[in-house]
Parts: structure tokens; sequence; C-alpha cells
């Protein structure tokens, strides 16, 4: 895995999952900030633990710019029908969030 710090603009509003009643995470579809002209989407699955899973659904929105500190990780994806041979799903696993204003 990678550590690093992204800026992601969010495409999706922020879900919120519970697991065992105890576990908290938050699931963000989003995009990394382009730097220059590209004509392939690069969509990110981000997922927030812990106690900033709160904030980050009340606070955050479709379209907001947020700095992401954590690991990248490629994953297989979850339905092989995108007719790409090279596609990967692209995880983040945030410690910190900040917000752009």
């Amino acid at each position: 895995m990678n550590y690093g710090i992204f800026l992601i603009k969010i495409i999706k509003k922020p879900q919120q999952n519970c697991f065992d009643g105890e576990i908290t995470v938050t699931e963000i579809i989003g995009e990394f900030y382009p730097t220059q002209n590209s004509t392939f989407e690069t969509k990110i699955t981000l997922l927030i633990w812990g106690n900033s899973t709160y904030d980050t659904v009340k606070y955050y929105k479709e379209n907001d710019y947020i700095i992401v500190e954590g690991y990248l990780s490629l994953r297989n994806p979850l339905c092989e029908n995108t007719g790409q041979t090279s596609y990967k799903q692209i995880e983040i696993s945030s410690f910190k969030v900040y917000p752009i204003f």
C-alpha cells in the first residue's frame, strides 16, 4: 500500500454504515483533481473510519473538494462487465480529511 496526500472532488453524497453496532465507516465516491487534460475517469472509493465519520456525513456534500491523507490501494473490480481489461478499483483508507473552502 502507498501512503499519500490526495486532492479529491466528492461526486456522490457520503454514506455512513455501521458494522456490528460499534464500528462506523463512511464511504465517499470521488475523483482525483485533474492536473491535466485527460480523457479517462479516475473514480475512487474513499473510506473514513472512526470518530470523523459523523462530521464527514454532516458537513461534506457533492462537488466539495477535500484533502485526504491515507493509504491508496488497488482492488479488483466487484463487477467484471466493464469491458476493459486493465480496470482496477481505487480505494483510499483515510486517516485525516481536511476541507477546502
